[in-house]
């Protein structure tokens, strides 16, 4: 943690004792479940640079499968006069490339709950739940006690490293709670969100349980669930007002904005809450918006962290690359992604490469594809058209007209294959703007995820480890050993 002075340092001392003395102190589930099979964890091959991290950065891009990959990629490009498709994102220039596992254990396409608890725990778990073992039921609060598994965050503050969190969605959302949380059920956000059958038997809420471990900073939306109705919040007591506790509990600075944010004294823990619910999206971000970019806040964060001598562990989650992805509208999923990079070059940028592991991945895919024989260059939000040697299938390729389906119309590169987007009855012609939803197959209110694995990327030392295909909860090995701790 981040030291001024010795009773600022005994303080958090002792906020990080009461914290572990909660139920995760009874954790007993070590087991690393893989599901039916029980497959054993494969111990990485040795490795010949066994340099140590002082620093940890896990960037998570929620939703950002290859597919989004590669079409943020050519919108990168694109947006700065180039065809697109050779352009590299920041993290693809990464030497270190892997293929990870998402599925859950009692799920073939996985959600995000379960794919934060395996990367933050090192132990796969079922669906929909936070950090708790696999053989509890979800919503079974009873039941998770003596089943809660501990993440990479409380070790890393037991070993006097600082520790940060930063999300573009909701701070009590599934993967920022992974970081500090556990709860068998991911929407317990704020104590109204747990039935009443569920609220005596030992589990809190989210909010709860961020403001009562002991960060040294965490930035992102929610604030809703961290105020009762008095305050425009959601929490069962009107009046309630747990940042203003928090504030007065550790001598931390609640920011609001980029600019308090970035006022808040040093030394000190800063609590974030730039939005009621997910922040801004960054297309619809304007002049007058106040919340700071995923970018702004990543260097707010390592700026801060860097202070410690001990190094620290930093979680960045561009959430909503998954939110534009469940909408249906690739634009937002994508501005979402370039943003997510410009962060990541940002980290790459201004920390020590001898002693920061940068790993970049995703939580999961989402049923998004890229297809249609475009040509090289072809705006990829836009409607496909042929190369310029044309098709002699596709009627319209010698006057640089887009492609018809066989129902005479035009359609775009990038689709869906569910969601709102979904088409009934007579097609029409797609729109092609940033913000519009892109055709789907089948009709579900919102798109889902998809199964398929996601890229592992890494660079730093322990980046050596990032290779071949891994199961999800192999990342936390990586993280442990770079910090020294796979003894």
């Amino acid at each position: 943690m981040i030291r001024t002075d010795s009773h600022h340092a005994k303080r958090w001392a002792t906020a990080l004792a009461a914290f572990v003395s909660l139920p995760l102190a009874a954790c007993t589930t070590t087991t690393n479940y893989y599901g039916e099979e029980a497959q054993a964890r494969a111990a990485p091959a040795p490795i010949a640079a066994e340099r140590k991290a002082k620093n940890v950065i896990l960037f998570v891009g929620d939703g950002m499968g290859i597919s989004t990959i590669t079409a943020a990629r050519i919108l990168a490009g694109q947006q700065q006069g180039q065809p697109g498709e050779d352009y590299q994102l920041s993290f693809e220039k990464f030497d270190n490339v892997a293929l990870v596992k998402t599925y859950n254990t009692d799920a073939q396409v996985a959600d995000s709950a379960g794919t934060a608890s395996a990367l933050n725990t090192g132990t796969k778990t079922r669906i929909g739940v936070i950090n708790t073992a696999p053989d509890v039921p979800r919503g079974d609060c009873a039941a998770a006690q003596g089943h809660l598994l501990q993440p990479i965050a409380v070790e890393a503050q037991e070993r006097g490293k600082a520790v940060g969190i930063v999300s573009t969605a909701r701070l009590t959302h599934a993967t920022p709670a992974a970081v500090y949380g556990h709860n068998p059920d991911r929407n317990w956000e704020a104590d109204s969100d747990i039935p009443e059958s569920q609220r005596a038997l030992g589990c809190t809420d989210f909010a709860q349980q961020l403001v009562e471990f002991p960060f040294d900073l965490a930035l992102g939306g929610g604030a809703r669930k961290f105020y009762g109705s008095a305050r425009g919040g959601s929490r069962a007591d009107a009046n309630a007002d747990l940042p203003a506790q928090w504030a007065a509990r550790t001598g931390g600075t609640v920011a609001t904005s980029t600019a308090s944010m970035r006022q808040a004294p040093l030394g000190t823990p800063v609590l974030g809450l730039f939005s009621a619910s997910h922040m801004t999206y960054q297309l619809d971000r304007t002049a007058q918006t106040e919340e700071p970019t995923l970018t702004e806040m990543t260097a707010e964060s390592i700026r801060r962290l860097s202070d410690d001598p001990d190094g620290y562990y930093l979680m960045v989650e561009s959430g909503r690359i998954d939110h534009g992805h469940h909408a249906g509208q690739a634009g937002y999923a994508l501005e979402e992604t370039v943003e997510f990079a410009r962060a990541i070059q940002y980290a790459v940028d201004n920390t020590d490469p001898e002693e920061t592991l940068i790993l970049v991945t995703a939580d999961h895919s989402h049923v998004f594809t890229i297809a249609g024989y475009p040509k090289r260059g072809n705006p990829i939000l836009g409607l496909v058209h042929p190369p310029e040697s044309g098709d002699e299938d596709h009627p319209g390729a010698a006057n640089d007209e887009p492609i018809l389906a066989a129902d005479g119309k035009p359609y775009t590169t990038l689709g869906y294959a569910n969601g709102p987007g979904a088409v009934q009855g007579e097609r029409p012609v797609p729109e092609t703007r940033p913000d519009a939803r892109q055709q789907a197959l089948v009709p579900l209110g919102a798109e889902t995820h998809g199964g398929e694995d996601v890229a592992l990327f890494g660079t730093g030392p322990g980046a050596e480890r990032v290779r071949g295909v891994m199961e999800q909860n192999r990342v936390y090995d990586i993280m442990r050993a770079a910090f020294g701790w796979d003894e």
